[in-house]
């Protein structure tokens, strides 16, 4: 199976949606059987992304009814399937078990036994696939068909990564960074299930760090044009201390001040190096990218790119400078 499949009913003649979905993405690609709601017209969309040992199906969908039927079963799957909603709700039913889940809540349940899941609305949700024996978790079979609410702080810490890899951060990754994401996401969604004791210490030093970092990174990516982005506001906002903070950018090999400071010098940069520039001094460019000190601006800036801002918005770049520009790759 490719690394990335997408499907969208918009692909097809409106007497063809319904069969093209039901057959090629519901029986042969998750295995389910699937019947959208009567009297309204249907329309899905689906990405899946094939890491090592887990899946990640991203699903947007009119209402329906998906059903994993006995004959299904006999597929012989024993995967286990996260199923967290990001927009509307569901009833799923499984092993003389109903749950009804919202946005921000997960439900587990397994691919081993016959299921119904009802949409009565359009719905957004993220499944993860996981092979059972991959999952450290305690007791399985409790764990299945339990509500785990939006309140919990590792479904909110799964919930962000999710988000975060859910922006294209997957699309161009290499192998190993794609298993290594796999592997975080195992660990999050053991310790939010209810991991072993083994795991959940694993998951401590693994997977929830690496999460807690990829989150804090997104978070001053986006608001880069702050001037304050200290360990305090950051900490206050992900609920974690500030000496954490500074921890986690530590044990990346840098710091919070240098990762702050090279996305504002990146910003800075593009903005610089566009073609079509606004009409702005280089002075309001860094202000805008987070700045208050013009000379320490200039400065930060030659020193990582080897030209003066001005250099770079008059196209006189030195020859590394395209390469030194690019960050690297990161889960």
């Amino acid at each position: 199976m490719a690394d990335i499949l997408t499907f969208s009913t918009d692909a097809f003649v409106d007497s063809d949606k319904i069969p093209a979905w039901r057959e090629v993405f519901g029986r042969s690609v998750v295995k389910m059987d699937m019947e959208p709601a009567r009297g309204e017209p249907f329309r899905s969309k689906a990405r899946i992304d094939c890491l090592p040992c887990l899946t990640i199906a991203s699903i947007a969908s009119t209402a329906n009814r998906v059903v994993r039927t006995p004959q299904l079963v006999a597929d012989g799957s024993d995967d286990l399937v996260f199923a967290l909603m990001t927009k509307g709700e569901a009833m799923i039913s499984q092993r003389r078990r109903e749950v009804v889940f919202r946005a921000g809540e997960a439900v587990l349940w397994s691919n081993a036994s016959p299921g119904v899941c009802d949409y009565a609305r359009p719905i957004d949700f993220v499944a993860l696939v996981v092979p059972r024996a991959q999952v450290a978790v305690a007791d399985i079979d409790r764990s299945l068909m339990r509500l785990l609410p939006d309140d919990l702080g590792a479904m909110k810490l799964l919930s962000r990564y999710l988000s975060i890899l859910g922006d294209g951060q997957l699309d161009g990754m290499t192998p190993a960074l794609r298993a290594l994401c796999a592997t975080h996401l195992r660990d999050l969604v053991a310790v939010v299930v209810g991991a072993t004791r083994e795991a959940a210490d694993v998951a401590k030093v693994r997977g929830v760090p690496a999460a807690r970092l990829a989150a804090l990174k997104a978070d001053i990516v986006a608001n880069i044009t702050q001037r304050n982005l200290s360990a305090d506001i950051l900490a206050a906002r992900h609920d974690i201390s500030p000496v954490y903070v500074r921890k986690l950018f530590e044990r990346d090999g840098t710091s919070l001040g240098q990762y702050v400071l090279e996305q504002r010098l990146d910003r800075a940069f593009r903005l610089l190096a566009n073609p079509n520039p606004l009409d702005r001094s280089i002075g309001a460019v860094a202000f805008e990218c987070g700045f208050g000190d013009l000379s320490y601006f200039n400065r930060s800036f030659r020193q990582r790119y080897g030209a003066t801002p001005s250099d770079i918005r008059a196209g006189r770049r030195c020859d590394d400078t395209d390469a030194l520009s690019r960050s690297p790759e990161e889960p």
